[in-house]
């Protein structure tokens, strides 16, 4: 069974306008991206507002991009304002551009237009460190231009910082999509050497955010060391977390005279349902207290031996 993280980021294509090319200082005009955002703020969380982008395509497409974002990151908007109501006007500044807003809100909603100006400077510093913003390594990405990838930067707040950081942890050849990756399910150097020093000093970019999404950590990995399963590649640590194979489940299983499982085994059981219950009640109508004779009894393929 093969699991891929696959991420992209969607955005229209707008126009790259350049000023006319006239001798070796003709420079690139400033490109703005355009669309409309609305927002909302959970009471639960009074610090922190959902805010989402929205561009149109050329040919009509819709394409969003939405995150959470703390209050003290908009810089002209308040909790307050967003409560009480009214005209705002706020902005998001990052180190690849700045997203303009302007609106209203009412009853803690809020929507609008707003205007994102690319920072070009952002880009060549990142290109000194070997991340060409104006390519994509990506099937997805290829659509995409300078300025979306910035727009997308910023949103997902991409920095010189983490660049910098990634390249000194040694993850081997890194691109821009590693990049969001990184920024979008917290990868970074620490991370990467906790998971060194938990047994797997070899992983890369696309099994650190599998981590991430799995919810890997050394006392997980520690867990599964201690239950005898220490020379596990790193795939089938990712399944156990996905069918919740978990140290309880694999306790009771040996309390139930299961003992020796492979995590193939374990998953299989996970998948039909089998629990100490069914295991207690097999063993009371004589059935044979293995893997496939339980997973045969589960899908009603076995004959029963009659007393």
């Amino acid at each position: 069974m093969a699991f891929k993280v696959r991420f992209f980021v969607r955005s229209a294509a707008v126009l790259v306008l350049f000023l006319s090319a006239a001798g070796p200082h003709a420079a690139l005009a400033q490109t703005v991206l355009t669309g409309e955002w609305r927002a909302s703020f959970d009471q639960q969380k009074p610090d922190k507002i959902q805010l989402n982008l929205e561009r149109r395509s050329e040919k009509g497409g819709r394409n969003q991009m939405g995150q959470t974002f703390d209050f003290s990151e908009l810089e002209g908007l308040s909790r307050e304002q967003a409560a009480g109501g009214g005209a705002v006007r706020f902005s998001l500044v990052r180190e690849a551009g700045t997203v303009e807003c302007e609106g209203s809100f009412q009853q803690g909603k809020g929507s609008g237009t707003f205007r994102f100006t690319p920072n070009h400077g952002f880009a060549t510093a990142m290109k000194g460190r070997g991340f060409d913003f104006e390519k994509s390594s990506s099937a997805k990405g290829g659509g995409q231009n300078l300025e979306e990838r910035l727009f997308a930067a910023a949103m997902l707040n991409v920095t010189t910082a983490l660049a910098d950081d990634l390249l000194s942890a040694g993850f081997g050849p890194l691109d821009v999509d590693d990049l969001f990756k990184a920024a979008i399910f917290k990868v970074d150097s620490k991370f990467m050497r906790e998971m060194k020093a938990s047994g797997f000093p070899n992983l890369g970019m696309e099994e650190l955010v599998k981590a991430r999404i799995f919810k890997f950590d050394p006392d997980f990995v520690g867990q599964v060391t201690r239950m005898g399963f220490d020379k596990e590649p790193f795939e089938s640590l990712v399944k156990m977390r996905i069918f919740k194979v978990t140290p309880e489940f694999i306790e009771e299983a040996r309390k139930e005279g299961l003992r020796d499982l492979s995590i193939e085994e374990l998953v299989k059981m996970r998948i039909f349902k089998i629990d100490g219950e069914f295991i207690r009640r097999a063993k009371a109508e004589g059935i044979p207290i293995s893997v496939e004779e339980l997973v045969q009894e589960r899908i009603g393929v076995r004959r029963r031996a009659r007393p």
